[in-house]
């Protein structure tokens, strides 16, 4: 098995040089050693215990609650809450695995030039519920992200997910991943599809430095996303930068309950029910467009970035061509999470919830949004410059979204 490979930090592009202790990464959350790491961000540390730290900056003192590691004598910390707090913008170079610690140009151009992105706000019964459409896949040109963003996260008492994928390398997840998406009968991939298809994928596997048959145990699903993997890590994305990742490392450093929406269970399920024609249909699909596949992951993230509502609503609703597909991916799992997210918003406990799913679940006739309204909510719309918004907070981020105002049920 090959080591890990070793995650490095710069601050306004120097090098830290740590000695013995080097950074870690721990559940998807980066911890680095903490005095060596303020000192090189020009930060005194006073103290730190347990989960607080204090310190001074530019000759002020603050003070921040973080969850400490203890490792061999040395104090680890949280990079992203460490950064922040220090007034420094964090990015990550995921093509050199570096964490960027950027010095601010104040926080207004921190606003101005954050990506827009996709946020809802619905509230009912005292409980208010952020939605935020994701990127599973980033990199550091989405951040710093938009106060609005940050601002709703603070004010959130839990954050619901997907599923929570900084647990996707724990054991019990690989091996739901190796019970089924492996054959267990002994016979291979080649048993399952064309031979062109087989031949297309060992041609793209050693293009990429690997064995022809590298993937021949596996099911075509899993071909399918181990070659989408492939080309968005070449091309500069990875989930490590995604923006629930992002928001599920910030919710550990807050030891803020995470909610799953889904299963890991259901999702590499639902892969897993798909038609073995569907799975070859998916897999051709990957493969006769692979040289563009970075191209269209480029798209993606200029349409997360602009917040492009048209052009999310095409994505959207490009995934109900093929009627299984789509029952599947969108249909099912939406009315899924709307139920979920329908429960938040009836409980009694007058709470409020940041929920981060991919953006492709909220538009469209059977999105999520359109699911919310039709369980009994009124929609309340104001006009201004031709621009619907859920109130002045929001106005400057987000357009032609609606506040969705639930009446009180009978």
């Amino acid at each position: 098995m090959a080591a890990p490979q070793k995650t490095s930090v710069k601050v306004n592009d120097q090098a830290v040089e740590y000695a013995t202790e080097v950074p870690i990464m721990d559940k998807g959350t980066t911890l680095v050693p903490l005095r060596t790491t303020l000192d090189a961000m020009d930060v005194k540390l006073t103290t730190a215990t347990d989960d607080t730290i204090t310190a001074v900056v530019d000759g002020k003192t603050i003070t921040l609650k973080s969850k400490l590691t203890r490792i061999n004598g040395v104090t680890y910390a949280p990079i992203r809450i460490v950064g922040d707090a220090a007034g420094y913008e964090v990015r990550w170079d995921g093509a050199t695995r570096t964490v960027l610690l950027v010095s601010k140009g104040g926080a207004t151009e921190a606003v101005q030039t954050g990506a827009r992105g996709f946020m809802w706000e619905v509230e009912h019964n005292g409980n208010t519920v952020y939605l935020v459409g994701s990127m599973h896949i980033a990199d550091d040109s989405f951040y710093p992200l938009r106060k609005e963003f940050e601002e709703a996260f603070a004010e959130a008492d839990y954050l619901g997910v997907e599923i929570d994928i900084s647990k996707a390398a724990d054991e019990a997840q690989q091996k739901l991943i190796m019970d089924m998406g492996m054959y267990q009968d002994g016979t291979t991939l080649k048993d399952h599809v064309s031979k062109e298809t087989y031949a297309k994928l060992g041609a793209i596997l050693k293009q990429s430095g690997l064995e022809a048959n590298a993937l021949d145990t596996f099911k075509p699903w899993v071909a399918e996303t181990t070659i989408s993997s492939l080309k968005s890590v070449k091309a500069g994305y990875e989930a490590s930068a995604g923006i629930d990742l992002y928001f599920i490392q910030k919710a550990v450093e807050r030891k803020l309950p995470v909610l799953e929406l889904e299963s890991y269970e259901s999702q590499l399920g639902m892969f897993d029910h798909f038609s073995n024609e569907l799975q070859e249909k998916n897999l051709n699909a990957v493969l006769d467009n692979f040289a563009v596949l970075d191209d269209s992951v480029d798209q993606m993230a200029e349409m997360w970035k602009t917040g492009d509502d048209q052009g999310l609503l095409e994505f959207t609703n490009s995934m109900a061509v093929d009627p299984e597909y789509n029952k599947a991916m969108l249909i099912d799992r939406n009315i899924g999470m709307a139920d979920k997210i329908d429960g938040y918003l009836k409980s009694d406990k007058k709470e409020e919830y940041f929920i981060v799913v991919g953006a492709g679940h909220f538009l469209g006739k059977d999105g999520v949004i359109q699911l919310l309204k039709d369980k009994g909510g009124t929609k309340k719309e104001e006009e201004i410059n031709d621009e619907y918004f859920f109130s002045s907070k929001f106005h400057d981020i987000l357009h032609i979204h609606v506040f969705i105002q639930f009446e009180q049920h009978k």
